[in-house]
């Protein structure tokens, strides 16, 4: 009888596209499974289009929606359930819902007394990827792979309406399209806007012809950091961040774009996913490093912090992070070539 398995990640955009591979490999080992997701709705759209996904399930995690989630579950019979993120909605959502074996990270209480079963990240040692990581519950129910690099999918017709879209913006096919995304969302130490600024002042000088667009997409950007931008006065850089309203559309802009750079955030993490080139910055401590957090696919490159930097500048416990001055500009300009 074909496995029918639930896929549970209710966290953050950059952490739900770490789960992507999860059902490929599922269905590599086990083609005829019915494999679903349970997301908030938001990140449900890195889930579109993916052909190894029968059902995609969403929890606004409101007091109204827990019940409805909980009906959806137990309707469709689920025989494994994968809590990739422990929280204890999700956990009882799946108990009440039925799920015949319950898998979790750790041994949380909620899931002591849901009787769920566990895998153990241990302590992180050794330091993995977090896609591996999260591949190690797929792992527990048979799926014998060290495959996770993190996949999402884009319709041509979708490659289509956003190259119609850039065309809007006297942006061609043809056009080398940089996106700049500045901001994190306190997700991960990033630069301030004026050292990225000091990059993008450094790119439009190294390559002075028209070739190449500078695609601003961050939302956080400062009123400060846009007029400094408009200041220069060079019809290269263009700052689409007002149109991108929602996650699907940030996703289809990525899809076609030649270069991303960005710190350790949801957006490098779609990049990656889409098998666009990326260029990483990370600073050093263990749970924002390269090798946690880190670019995968082999198009791209991880500028990281040196450790011998980190300890002489950030404090001991790593709670305070010098990124700003520990990657030179410079180090990202020489990786860039148009």
């Amino acid at each position: 009888m074909p496995k029918r398995i639930l896929i549970v990640r209710t966290d953050r955009v950059g952490d739900v596209v770490m789960i992507t591979a999860i059902p490929r490999e599922i269905k590599k080992a086990f083609p005829d499974a019915f494999v679903a997701t349970l997301t908030q709705p938001n990140s449900a759209r890195i889930l579109e289009n993916n052909p190894y996904i029968d059902e995609i399930i969403t929890d606004d995690l409101s007091k109204e929606s827990f019940w409805k989630v909980v009906k959806k579950i137990k309707s469709l019979k689920f025989d494994f359930g994968l809590l990739i993120h422990p929280t204890e909605r999700a956990a009882y959502q799946m108990f009440w819902g039925r799920v015949k074996q319950r898998i979790g990270v750790g041994r949380i209480l909620y899931e002591v007394i849901t009787l769920m079963k566990s895998v153990s990240r241990n302590n992180y040692t050794p330091l993995r990827h977090e896609a591996d990581y999260c591949m190690d519950l797929a792992r527990k129910i048979g799926i014998n792979t060290d495959n996770y690099q993190p996949e999402i999918f884009v319709l041509d017709q979708e490659k289509d309406e956003i190259n119609n879209y850039l065309l809007s913006k006297n942006i061609t096919q043809n056009a080398f399209k940089i996106i700049f995304h500045t901001g994190s969302k306190n997700s991960a130490p990033n630069w301030s806007e004026d050292k990225y600024f000091e990059l993008l002042t450094k790119i439009l000088n190294k390559y002075p012809g028209n070739n190449f667009v500078i695609l601003l997409t961050a939302y956080e950007m400062t009123q400060e950091f846009k007029i400094r931008i408009k200041q220069l006065n060079d019809n290269r850089i263009i700052d689409i961040s007002d149109d991108i309203n929602d996650l699907r559309k940030l996703i289809k802009i990525i899809s076609v774009a030649d270069l991303m750079i960005c710190s350790s955030t949801g957006p490098i993490h779609i990049a990656d996913a889409l098998d666009r080139k990326c260029i990483g910055i990370h600073c050093q401590r263990p749970m924002n490093c390269s090798k946690h957090w880190g670019v995968i696919n082999k198009k791209s490159i991880n500028l990281e912090v040196s450790k011998v930097y980190c300890d002489s500048n950030c404090s001991s416990d790593k709670k305070s992070c010098s990124i700003e001055n520990g990657i030179a500009t410079e180090e990202v300009l020489k990786n860039i070539i148009i």
